[in-house]
C-alpha cells in the first residue's frame, strides 16, 4: 500500500520499490482496500529485500513500514542517505471477520497515505 501511495503523490520524484523479508503473495485485503481507493496493486509482485540489496542500488530513502513489534526484523541498507521507520499494524496478521479485517484495513491504509502525504510535505 506504501508503494502506491508514494507512487501516486510523489510522481516522479521517487523511484519507488517495496520489497518484504519473506516475500509472498499480495494480502488480498489490501488489494480490495487499495481498489477502494481507486488504485489497483492487483498485478504487484512481492520482492525479496535480499534481491534488492544484492543489486548494490543506492538509495536516498529507505523507508520501512512494519509493525513496531516487528521492527528489530526490518532490513538495513548500508550507505542509505536516510532511514525512516513507520510502525503500521500488519493486516496479515488481523484476526476476526473478514469485515472486520477489513474495516481494519482501511485504517491502515488511511495511516499509510496519511503519513506519506505528510512526508512528503517535508521534503
Amino acid at each position: 500500500m506504501a508503494e502506491a501511495f508514494l507512487q501516486k503523490y510523489g510522481r516522479d520524484r521517487f523511484e519507488v520499490e517495496s520489497a518484504g523479508l519473506e516475500p509472498g503473495q499480495l494480502n488480498p485485503l489490501a488489494v480490495d482496500v487499495m481498489k477502494e481507493a481507486e488504485i489497483d496493486i492487483s498485478q504487484n509482485k512481492t520482492k525479496s529485500v535480499f534481491d534488492l540489496y544484492k543489486q548494490n542500488k543506492l538509495y536516498g530513502y529507505v523507508i520501512t513500514v512494519c509493525d513496531e513489534s516487528q521492527s528489530e526484523c526490518c532490513p538495513i541498507f548500508p550507505g542509505v542517505a536516510e532511514k525512516l521507520h513507520w510502525s503500521f499494524a500488519d493486516p496479515s496478521a488481523f484476526t476476526g471477520s473478514r469485515e472486520e479485517n477489513l474495516k481494519k484495513t482501511r485504517q491502515v491504509r488511511d495511516q499509510i497515505e496519511a503519513k506519506i502525504k505528510d512526508w512528503l510535505k517535508s521534503i
